[in-house]
């Protein structure tokens, strides 16, 4: 009674209940040992005095020359901020390489570190979690692993304005970044300037950096332009690992280090080893006898259960109730609790998704409790199930009858899941920034595409949203298909038809051998069929949609080498009343269109640009963005534009490619095509429309009447009528022609050209 009317007292026992369950596993190292080395914490395996470490993998130093004192890998001086055995990472410091110079361009030494290392001597690898970064507006950052995997890479940053540069946005101007592959132990950055060392930027960019940076622990400013000088280090996370044993192997071993009862091991996926892990909860140091205890989830002070007093703990985990009438798991970030009532289900299941094709509303039904509502905007409201259907249902009912809609097949996440069993590692078939794709088995035996989002946020809802509303208006051949999507789960999911034979990149660019080359032929046709898609997308439906990131890797061979578009995640519908729309500049770099990347005008003409960088891909067998290649040579479209000046076009060529004599010639044609394409000026290249015909009129040249098949011999063709010809032909006019090209093979291709616009 007493406490009731004292809620400070319930307060202050409330406090003391959670710290007793939280310390009670708080045991974090062997008994006698030092707990800390200045304010880091030193947990077992790891420590630094005799007797205290698993073996000498773990053990540290602990430096106390430093106020406060500082741990140390042994015989490194990469400091240790922060050891996180829970999610099996550890934080380090690594130096940031600049290079910085004075107005007039010169050097400055002694504010430069153009080289740095990170040099642990540690058996732990640099995590996967970690971003390489470039930060300038006159730089080329590099960075390459010391040990393990050989990888070297790079980017580059550039920017004539400060007013061009973008606050958070790091994809080029100012500012880029690039993943960490798995597999590599310490690693050097290089700092260097790619133009005038900084002289033209001096006033608001002396410098440039390069470095390894945990993942969203860097968020790029303009102003780290003149200030991220005064920063030396950065934050990078270690995967933790033991030996090079798997679980399996270790379990037998004396010394297998998941010491815990109620632990579990984990295989590395990041190099050989393991890691230890206590069960879900429970928490604590697994790597000791008693070191995982009990979690009691009904104390949290955010109760996992719609009503905190419906709560139960048990050992490991924990039990919700509904009250009588409701139904669902009463947790929070489940079922939650539902008024069993027969009419809601039938609701829910006609309107799971349903797409207003001329509005553009969408609603998505999350299980039966919550509902998220867009509009144009596609700006999402979360609403009660039960206010929705007495407040908007009935009237959003009448909106969407009223218009054509189209429907997508709902899965359920435990569908998806044993789809994927369980999104295990070996159904991984693509992987990028946004996500992970899995190959799935459904039960009925179809094989699929699904797509996972990395995590739940409104950028990925939007991606989500954004990709079922373009997908819904497109229905071509050469477009891979959305067939549904997954509404239950915590992080966006689509469903897409499986496309078997991986991606052009893939093809292109096989180091490991895995793919057979492309024969010309194949190219032309993957060429023209990926034209030809794109060019539906911008003039074949109702409302324009500019892809925005048209790459090799965003486009899927089927079984018969047959092209499928894919990832619309970046996509825009442009307005019937539009031409060009002001975006936040968007897309990969090497692809990206240089008019749309300094202007933030988006328009048809720079997915015109990244197609022709495509065609660049296809003809040379070389990567849209390569550090291997000499300088100057580093973008593809500048070195292949640069080539076909100096007539160097069949030097060029990939040396993979099957061809023969009579393919040099459509060789020409489809160089001086992509050559167009990489006009700078927008208004100068040509539209998808015109490139598709260009290309279909390539295909179809063996059954032409001037073709090599044909019968009627065309080589005593009048010479002044083929001048002619060529004069009024768009090749002629705007990609120009080639020394070497035959007359008969140009005259067939303006004819085609010709009917083509005549309607035919």
């Amino acid at each position: 009674m007493a406490l009731q009317k004292n809620p400070i007292m319930v307060l202050l026992l409330f406090g003391l209940l959670q710290l007793i369950v939280v310390t009670k596993s708080e045991n974090t190292t062997i008994q006698g040992c030092p707990q800390y080395c200045g304010s880091v914490k030193i947990p077992y395996p790891f420590g630094y005095t005799k007797g205290c470490y698993y073996n000498t993998s773990f053990q540290l130093t602990c430096n106390q020359t430093f106020n406060p004192p500082k741990p140390f890998f042994q015989g490194s001086n990469v400091t240790i901020l922060e050891i996180i055995l829970e999610d099996g990472e550890l934080l380090v410091e690594s130096p940031i390489a600049r290079d910085c110079y004075d107005k007039r361009g010169k050097l400055m030494e002694n504010e430069s570190n153009q080289v740095a290392s990170t040099i642990s001597f540690s058996q732990f690898p640099l995590s996967t979690r970690n971003k390489f970064i470039t930060v300038g507006c006159d730089t080329m950052g590099a960075v390459g692993g010391e040990r393990g995997r050989f990888f070297a890479t790079g980017c580059i940053a550039l920017c004539n304005s400060r007013n061009d540069v973008v606050d958070g946005s790091c994809e080029g101007i100012g500012c880029c970044q690039m993943d960490i592959p798995k597999d590599v132990w310490d690693f050097g950055t290089i700092s260097g300037p790619i133009l005038n060392n900084h002289a033209i930027v001096h006033d608001f960019n002396p410098c440039g950096y390069a470095f390894v940076a945990q993942e969203g622990s860097y968020n790029f400013s303009k102003l780290d332009l003149v200030n991220l000088k005064k920063k030396n280090t950065s934050r990078v996370v270690l995967d933790l690992a033991i030996g090079n044993f798997t679980c399996e192997q270790a379990k037998v071993m004396d010394d297998y280090a998941c010491r815990a009862k109620n632990s579990e091991c984990l295989n590395s996926s990041n190099g050989p080893g393991y890691r230890c892990k206590c069960l879900d909860g429970f928490k604590g140091n697994p790597y000791l006898l008693d070191g995982c205890g009990d979690i009691n989830e009904c104390l949290r002070p955010i109760n996992p259960c719609q009503e905190r007093w419906s709560c139960e703990n048990l050992i490991g985990s924990f039990k919700c109730s509904c009250l009588k009438g409701f139904k669902g798991d009463g947790k929070i970030n489940g079922t939650g609790c539902t008024p069993i009532d027969h009419t809601t289900s039938k609701f829910v299941t006609t309107l799971s998704i349903a797409l207003g094709v001329s509005t553009g509303i969408l609603i998505l039904i999350v299980g039966s409790s919550w509902i998220y509502w867009g509009a144009k905007k596609r700006r999402l409201i979360k609403l009660k199930y039960k206010f929705f259907q007495q407040n908007g249902g009935l009237l959003l009912q009448q909106q969407l009858q009223s218009h054509q809609i189209e429907t997508a097949q709902i899965f359920t996440a435990d569908e998806l899941e044993k789809a994927t069993l369980n999104y295990d590692q070996s159904r991984v078939i693509g992987q990028g920034g946004y996500g992970t794709v899995y190959k799935g088995i459904l039960t009925c035996d179809k094989i699929v595409a699904i797509k996972k989002s990395k995590i739940s946020n409104t950028s990925q809802i939007e991606q989500f949203i954004n990709e079922v509303i373009v997908l819904s208006q497109i229905n071509h051949r050469n477009v891979v298909k959305l067939i549904g999507c997954c509404l239950e789960s915590e992080v966006p999911l689509l469903v897409y038809e499986y496309i078997t034979n991986g991606t052009l990149s893939d093809h292109l660019f096989d180091k490991l051998g895995k793919y057979s080359s492309l024969s010309w032929k194949m190219r032309l046709n993957i060429a023209t069929e990926t034209a030809s898609a794109i060019a539906y997308f911008h003039s074949s439906i109702s409302m324009a949609i500019i892809h925005r990131d048209i790459k090799t890797a965003n486009i899927l061979l089927d079984e018969n080498c047959i092209a499928k578009v894919s990832d619309f995640g970046a996509s825009r519908l442009v307005p019937v009343d539009q031409t060009q729309l002001t975006t936040l500049v968007q897309g990969t770099l090497g692809y990206l269109d240089p008019e749309y990347f300094h202007t933030s005008q988006l328009t048809e003409k720079s997915d015109v640009y990244s197609f022709g960088v495509v065609l660049a891909e296809l003809l040379t067998g070389q990567k849209a963005l390569s550090f291997e290649r000499p300088e100057g040579g580093i973008n593809l479209a500048l070195h292949f534009i640069s080539s076909m000046k100096e007539d160097r076009l069949l030097q060029i060529l990939d040396k993979n490619m099957i061809i023969v004599d009579e393919d040099i010639e459509a060789i020409k044609v489809v160089a001086n095509l992509a050559k167009w394409c990489l006009r700078v000026r927008g208004e100068e290249r040509p539209s998808m429309k015109e490139v598709a015909s260009e290309l279909e009129g390539l295909i179809h040249k063996e059954i032409h009447p001037w073709g090599p098949n044909s019968n009627n011999n065309q080589e005593d063709m009048n010479v002044e009528e083929t001048k002619y010809l060529l004069e009024s032909s768009c090749l002629h006019a705007h990609i120009g022609s080639s020394n070497d090209s035959s007359v008969r093979f140009k005259s067939m291709l303006n004819e085609n050209l010709q009917s083509y616009r005549s309607g035919r």
